[in-house]
């Protein structure tokens, strides 16, 4: 995962003077005055992983059907014109419904690419990939005038949408990777499982490549305020 809390060269400086065994995971924050903190392991909860694997895993999983990784995401999401025509909407549903805009872009990249007019084939469409049955129980009354069929390829609709919708599996299962788990697989899926993480290999490798999008794109965000770093021994 390519993610730093602070300017590249910066923050490639800083891990270049771990420990050489130190560096199989950097582990960061940006605190309220700007400063980023990097360490070779979880220090405390304010820690976040933004280079190494994940427990269990060999780093980032591309999701079936999909050759992109989160490298390379990032970089087109930085240059793609869809990606920059669609701010203004995610940053509205965003502030509307209480989802952060990073994780409606990262949930967007991996569904549907910046593809409004994208259906799968199990029926799902638009940019977050709803199914007609998700849509009529998250759209408004008004949206609800509308065959689900046709409103998902508007933007607007869908986007806010996929937030009610998004926010809501957040509030009830306490936690985005189980939610996206839901989301993907579906709740009763997610229910079977004890209301953890499926073992099913397409939809922990969609939380996976959402998450590692996710928190790059919070990083990044964090990294315009960053003003400088420091940087803890291991333990």
């Amino acid at each position: 995962m390519r993610a730093w809390p602070v300017p590249a060269l910066a923050a490639a400086a800083a891990i270049a003077l771990l420990p050489a065994a130190a560096r199989a995971e950097v582990w960061a924050y940006v605190d309220g005055r700007g400063m980023a903190h990097v360490a070779p392991q979880q220090l405390d909860s304010r820690y976040r992983r933004v280079l190494g694997d994940a427990p269990g895993g060999s780093g980032s999983e591309a999701v079936p059907g999909k050759t992109d990784r989160a490298d390379g995401l990032l970089l087109w999401l930085e240059i793609a014109p869809e990606v920059k025509a669609l701010a203004p909407l995610l940053r509205a549903a965003a502030e509307k419904h209480g989802v952060d805009e990073e994780l409606l872009k990262a949930v967007i990249t991996v569904e549907s690419g910046f593809n409004a007019k994208a259906v799968s084939p199990r029926g799902a469409i638009g940019l977050m990939q709803i199914t007609p049955v998700a849509a009529d129980r998250y759209g408004t009354a008004a949206e609800r005038r509308t065959p689900a069929e046709t409103r998902l390829l508007d933007a607007q609709v869908n986007v806010h949408t996929g937030a009610r919708m998004l926010a809501d599996l957040i509030r009830r299962h306490g936690g985005i990777d189980i939610a996206l788990a839901a989301w993907n697989a579906g709740e009763g899926t997610v229910r079977r499982h004890g209301g953890r993480l499926p073992d099913i290999a397409e939809t922990r490798a969609h939380v996976q490549l959402v998450l590692e999008l996710y928190w790059a794109l919070l990083q990044e965000r964090q990294a315009r305020r960053a003003t400088g770093m420091t940087l803890q021994p291991a333990r």
